[in-house]
């Protein structure tokens, strides 16, 4: 018998490659994974706010609703403190409100697998079919345990990117929903990010790449330090990425600052805006050295898988479910040493053999850890319900 699993996105999020947001991807990659295996066990839908980019994903059928507005940041805040207080979020409820109801009226059997959204979850809890809470970030470090209990009593599976993001909900949890805890893994679309086939830049320097979103945590200002402390003229930095999604959005007061710092730095510095799933692939083959020198312990990091998939030497931090990722193939920093990562980047300039053998290694670990992987764990996963 097949079964329909309903993916619920954030609301306002698109499901589109258009987007640099990470769920979709995760939901696009299993969901595409999925129709490859031929198994035919299981289609997958996904919810839309009507409103949402173009061109979509064409991996998940789309279920369109009528969205409500995401709430803004102070309203999230009293949410959290109401919360705290024994009270309902009442900003966030009314944002996945239409969520519930469009899956009510498509399919109540159906599987639905709530991303981030631990508020959906305790909306189904009287609906009949089952429900899944997918966690890609530490989304329950404001619920108390009284609140995960209430809200996710109902949820068949709590599912994570990492073991690392495992252990951190699995400790906020009352112990018989931390035992349904499941591990699914981050995988990478080994087809479309692949290694070149010849030089595609004719730049006499090396390129080291950053690619994410400029905020602090992410540590791009720490490539910046890296670089003035290398002072070398054979070495281009290239910094890709914008505050959000919207590469024509005025740049933050860090963003400023990381231009200011790049020009008194000496350095070869080139800044370009966020780019698209479109532009990713040709990107990423630029590059000789990706370096992602994360402050935050990320759970995961697709990005990561991407440029390893793309045959390119990594240079990352030791924080999070990052290891995870990287395995034995990259080079691990401690979070914020701009010192260390200057090496590890001195230490891969000096060295072609090294880089060619360590992205050769990268690329046979992405290999390994495709979206197909990813899809077995998950449907594992599905097939306990």
């Amino acid at each position: 018998m097949t079964r329909n699993v309903i993916h619920a996105l954030t609301p306002g999020d698109h499901y589109s490659p258009r987007t640099g947001s990470a769920v979709p991807t995760v939901v696009h990659g299993l969901a595409s994974a999925a129709q490859e295996s031929g198994t035919g066990n299981y289609t997958h839908s996904v919810l839309l706010d009507g409103l949402s980019m173009h061109p979509r994903y064409e991996s998940a059928a789309a279920i369109e609703y009528t969205g409500a507005p995401y709430p803004r940041r102070w309203e999230r805040i009293a949410d959290a403190l109401a919360a705290r207080a024994g009270l309902p979020r009442r900003s966030t409820i009314a944002a996945y409100q239409p969520l519930a109801r469009a899956i009510k009226e498509s399919d109540n059997e159906a599987i639905v697998v709530a991303h981030n959204a631990p508020v959906l979850a305790g909306l189904l809890r009287e609906r009949p079919g089952p429900a899944i809470l997918y966690a890609h970030n530490d989304i329950l470090r404001t619920v108390s345990r009284r609140e995960a209990a209430h809200q996710l009593g109902g949820v068949a599976s709590v599912v994570c990117v990492s073991e690392y993001l495992a252990e951190q909900i699995a400790a906020r949890l009352p112990a018989h929903l931390a035992a349904r805890v499941r591990v699914v893994e981050n995988g990478v679309d080994t087809d479309q990010f692949s290694p070149a086939q010849a030089p595609t830049t004719s730049s006499a320097r090396l390129r080291v790449l950053f690619l994410g979103r400029t905020i602090a945590e992410k540590g791009p200002d720490l490539l910046l330090a890296a670089a003035r402390r290398l002072a070398r003229d054979d070495i281009e930095f290239v910094i890709v990425g914008s505050y959000g999604f919207d590469r024509n959005a005025p740049l933050s007061t860090f963003e400023s600052d990381l231009r200011k710092e790049a020009e008194s730095s000496g350095a070869h510095v080139r800044f370009e805006p966020f780019v698209d799933r479109f532009a990713l692939p040709a990107l990423l083959r630029t590059a000789d050295i990706f370096v992602a020198p994360s402050r935050w312990p990320e759970p995961s990091g697709l990005t990561l898988g991407e440029a390893m998939a793309t045959g390119l030497p990594v240079i990352t931090s030791r924080a999070g479910g990052i290891p995870e990722v990287v395995g034995n193939v990259g080079i691990l920093i401690a979070p914020g040493d701009s010192a260390a990562l200057a090496s590890a980047i001195a230490l891969l300039a000096d060295s072609p053999s090294h880089r060619t053998a360590l992205g050769q290694e990268a690329r046979k670990r992405a290999i390994a850890n495709n979206w197909s992987r990813s899809w077995r764990q998950f449907e594992a996963v599905l097939n306990e319900i």
